[in-house]
């Protein structure tokens, strides 16, 4: 057993062992009802070696992990123009709010905050059918996991279409000040949907692996994005992925990641591993509260914060 499979193993026995597990998301009525007792944490070193601990191999609802993916897909096909639309800075608010679009006229304070996932979203959307922009990000998410089975949970993306009330306030909002260009519902529709991308930490540790290598995937040394986009886009995550808890995170862990409010966290260690763990108890902040544990000792175990051991 290798050293990492130890350290996996060890942090994964310790979170199971937990008593306080935090709360999982009732706002989307079928996240309500998933077993908070669940657990799992994956890593995929920069050689692809896989550690796993847990229900490693268990789907969840990935919700806003998936915007790390969309950003991706947008900065492809719009480079530097998309910052037209969103920001790049951290919003100190609940990943929800309306309060910064109405005194910044529309713009979304960064991609990872609903209204800016929205509007990239938006801009994936242009110019296609919702069912075509859905299916190139499914396919990409796919791609980049080396798998295929990955799907869309139907049941999650409809129990959010039902109760996005303010989602679709937000998006109304933008379309006002022209940030949204094409039809609000297509935007929410695509964007309920990539939310309730369903994958296992295995699969979503091997999706995030071009992050971790500079832009390649390490499988076939071929460049999903440029070595400066990928360290752009792991910048946006460890300054904005945990929302009014990225300072935390960023001070604890010491790493990029980016949560969702399914109990997901993909991390990234630049140049040594691609890491997702799943605790579905959410903190105040809307992040996998023993998630966000196992990751702060992992990073410090492995000596792997970007900061220095």
């Amino acid at each position: 057993m290798s050293d990492l499979q130890v350290v996996v193993q060890e942090i994964t026995d310790e979170m199971q062992a937990m008593p306080n597990r935090g709360e999982v998301a009732t706002y989307i009525p079928e996240l309500a009802g998933v077993d908070p007792n669940q657990f799992a944490l994956v890593v995929v070193d920069a050689q692809g070696n896989v550690a796993a601990g847990g229900d490693a191999d268990v789907p969840f609802s990935i919700q806003s992990i998936s915007k790390v993916f969309t950003l991706t897909l947008a900065l492809g096909k719009f480079g530097d123009r998309l910052w037209e639309r969103v920001g790049r800075e951290p919003s100190g608010s609940r990943f929800n709010s309306i309060v910064q679009l109405e005194s910044e006229h529309g713009i979304p304070r960064n991609p990872f905050i609903n209204a800016g996932a929205i509007a990239v979203t938006d801009a994936i959307v242009a110019g296609h059918q919702p069912r075509e922009a859905l299916g190139e990000i499914l396919r990409f998410m796919q791609f980049l996991a080396a798998d295929d089975s990955i799907y869309i949970d139907h049941k999650v993306a409809a129990s959010e279409a039902r109760t996005g009330f303010r989602n679709a306030a937000l998006a109304n909002y933008m379309k006002s000040y022209g940030v949204i260009d094409g039809p609000v519902d297509y935007a929410l529709g695509v964007y309920f949907h990539h939310c309730a991308i369903a994958m296992s930490c295995r699969q979503l540790a091997m999706a995030g692996r071009f992050l971790a290598h500079f832009g390649a995937n390490p499988s076939t040394i071929l460049p999903v994005v440029t070595p400066e986009r990928a360290r752009r886009i792991n910048a946006l995550m460890l300054t904005c992925g945990h929302y009014d808890g990225s300072g935390e995170f960023a001070y604890r862990v010491g790493l990029p990641g980016k949560s969702g409010v399914g109990g997901g966290i993909l991390a990234i260690a630049p140049g040594k591993a691609s890491i997702a763990v799943w605790s579905p108890g959410l903190d105040v902040s809307g992040n996998s509260k023993r998630g966000r544990l196992a990751l702060e000792r992992l990073s410090k175990r492995m000596e792997w914060s970007i900061f220095g051991a």
